[in-house]
């Protein structure tokens, strides 16, 4: 039976025709993309019922530290899972599990330590991030629940799946994901309406947050503990000890890179906030809604890159060039046709989209449509960044899956460094917020020009393989 699963993997990975290895690798990723997505949106959705613009906006400052979780679990998650995919396609299982042991401890450990810093230096950090006097209650409140007390199982949650996908168990890092979306969808309103009274709907969030991850965690961690009789996955700690130093290396190479590119977004996002809270807060509550609701193809792009990144890395070690280009051309065709037709639509339909984020029902009915209007407007032109984004995401990913770590970081550093964040400013200087919301669009697209001409050097220089 051990056999059998190793070869169906094999299989998938190595002589499937490349566009039905990867639907079948990017559908489970890009189904729990989505719906993690759609759980990280209900909490402002249901804060939106509220028609609270103040509330909205504490959810644009948290968000920055949310996204701090993802760029932690990528660390481990995708350093390790890369790894673990191009040791399988070396044979080198034993490797593998060293790698996914410590990938699983590393994950542990850096999510206590962020919990205990932002514990320390919430307040502060909150100001940093644009809170006013009219947010920073709500969004301590959340703070403390879904990063102070929730890191652990958010950020653990998300590296088991990045393992667990990354050696062939997709459905299963999918289903981990999608199960603590769809429970996040129905504890909201229950904690927020319900057992909470009033005023205390961001608390009310936060906890059916929490609660959702813990649980996603607990099934992920019974996943890979059963997926580990059959591919290079283990929990036990003398493995992580075990691990050599090549592979450390070859780990922090790729996790690392990929830690600091969601980071440097991350960045990025703080500096949205602060220009936006700079106008006012309804402007940093419209340019919220928008942050999240542009995710959506986005999170189905992503979705199509995960799927890509273990048959890329798994060729990439094999020798097998012509099918891992082959894998890499199809994802990027698939990416592109979602991000065009993703801007006909909010183009079409942006009033429609924002007002579900906000309700207009409410005493404050007059501030909440001027939020609105501020976020259709946004939409309108942010959207125009998504086949671009597509573009950054994809030669990201390609170069994580082939060990390139020194290429990933110069990419993220050219994107925001160089290019988005200092276009913002500008920008907002000359046009105010409207040229804050084209920064996107214009930092985007020159820096996938960059990545163009990156992950073209990267691939001719292939010929050469190697494990980091």
């Amino acid at each position: 039976m051990k056999q059998k699963k190793d070869y169906s993997r094999q299989e998938l990975f190595a002589e499937v025709p490349v566009p039905q290895a990867l639907l079948t690798m990017a559908v489970p990723t890009i189904i729990s993309q989505v719906i993690n997505l759609i759980y990280n949106m209900v909490d402002a959705f249901f804060i939106g019922r509220t028609g609270n613009s103040y509330m909205m906006a504490a959810t644009s400052v948290t968000l920055t530290m949310v996204m701090m979780n993802v760029a932690l679990s990528n660390l481990f998650g995708i350093g390790g899972g890369s790894l673990a995919a191009r040791l399988m396609g070396q044979k080198r299982n034993e490797e593998g599990r060293y790698v996914s042991s410590f990938s699983l401890y590393g994950a542990v450990c850096i999510a206590l330590l962020y919990s205990f810093l932002v514990g320390i230096f919430l307040d502060p950090l909150l100001g940093i991030l644009g809170a006013s006097s009219a947010t920073i209650g709500y969004a301590h409140s959340y703070a403390v629940i879904v990063i102070v007390i929730g890191s652990l199982p958010g950020i653990l949650s998300m590296a088991l799946a990045h393992l667990l996908r990354n050696t062939g168990f997709s459905a299963k890092a999918s289903f981990g994901l999608s199960m603590g979306g769809i429970l996040n969808c129905f504890l909201d309103p229950l904690f927020m309406f319900v057992i909470l009274p009033p005023g205390m709907e961001v608390t009310g969030a936060a906890a059916a947050t929490t609660i959702s991850n813990t649980i996603a965690c607990l099934y992920l961690l019974y996943a890979y503990k059963k997926a580990g009789k059959d591919a290079p996955l283990s929990m036990n700690p003398k493995d992580a000890l075990r691990i050599g130093k090549a592979e450390r290396k070859s780990l922090f190479a790729v996790g690392i890179p990929s830690a600091l590119l969601t980071g440097l977004f991350d960045l990025a996002n703080i500096c949205v906030n602060i220009i936006a809270s700079g106008h006012n807060d309804l402007v940093l509550a419209g340019m919220g809604i928008v942050m999240k609701v542009e995710r959506i193809p986005n999170a189905v792009n992503i979705g199509i890159c995960q799927g890509m990144l273990p048959i890329v890395a798994f060729n990439y070690s094999s020798g097998n060039h012509q099918r891992m280009k082959e894998t890499i051309n199809t994802a990027r065709l698939a990416g592109l046709l979602i991000s065009c037709l993703s801007i006909i639509f909010f183009q079409i339909f942006a009033s429609d989209v924002t007002k579900v984020f906000l309700s207009t029902k409410t005493a404050d009915s007059e501030t909440a449509l001027r939020t609105i209007g501020y976020a259709a407007l946004f939409l309108r032109i942010r959207c125009f960044a998504s086949p671009v984004q597509m573009l950054n995401y994809h030669t990201s990913f390609c170069m994580q899956a082939m060990g390139k770590g020194r290429e990933t970081l110069l990419h993220a550093f050219v994107r925001e460094i160089v290019l988005y964040i200092p276009l913002m400013f500008i920008l907002d200087g000359l046009f105010g917020e409207t040229g804050l919301a084209a920064a996107l669009p214009v930092g985007e697209g020159l820096a996938a020009l960059f990545a163009f001409y990156l992950l073209k050097r990267t691939i001719s220089r292939s010929g050469d393989v190697q494990l980091g």
